[in-house]
């Protein structure tokens, strides 16, 4: 389960590289998501609202069903009711801007950090979902069966990479076409350090 990523790129870097108009660009948020993040903590996402990409500040992480108390961070099984309303309604779903993501590899106790990046872009998306909370919007991002360069390392899951054709289609398209994408990224557009 990826429970750390980066986003490092300023404010302006990723409007620009989701296309978002720069008149629709945020003053700087009160409190700058970090460049590092955990669940808990405050990121940017991109969304749609009426009709244009828009640059958000949200928490990671949905509010836990029942009685737990860690937030939900990882989108797994998306036939889920905790999931579907997100899923089914594009004005819910978004993209989570990254500079790279961390699994851990090794034994308990002698962990090393393994940190994933995309090739040829210094800036790529998670494909998230979104809803408002009492505290504020909170967000999560889908996960899907690893790809040969994240399974040696974390056989069980890794993020939805989308490929920039698909940002739209994400954003936009009805549920079926839109959980479609829920595939392995290429290995070979990866690296990992």
């Amino acid at each position: 389960m990826c429970n750390r990523y980066r986003m490092t790129a300023k404010q302006a870097e990723v409007a620009i590289r989701f296309g978002i108009d720069p008149a629709l660009i945020m003053p700087e948020p009160e409190r700058l998501p970090p460049p590092e993040l955990f669940p808990r903590r405050d990121g940017w996402v991109v969304r749609k609202e009426a009709g244009q990409r828009k640059l958000d500040v949200m928490t990671w992480g949905f509010p836990p069903p029942g009685t737990s108390r860690a937030p939900v961070t990882n989108v797994r099984n998306l036939a889920s009711p905790f999931w579907r309303s997100a899923l089914k309604n594009p004005e819910r779903r978004c993209l989570v801007p990254v500079t790279d993501f961390c699994e851990w590899e090794g034994e308990k106790g002698s962990k090393l950090e393994r940190w994933f990046s995309l090739s040829a872009s210094p800036i790529f998306a998670f494909a998230g979902v979104w809803r408002p909370t009492e505290t504020g919007k909170a967000y999560a991002f889908l996960t899907c069966e690893p790809n040969p360069i994240v399974a040696p390392i974390h056989p069980k899951a890794m993020p939805v990479i989308l490929h920039p054709e698909d940002y739209d289609r994400w954003l936009d398209d009805d549920h079926v076409s839109a959980c479609e994408l829920a595939q392995p990224f290429p290995s070979q557009l990866m690296s990992v350090a």
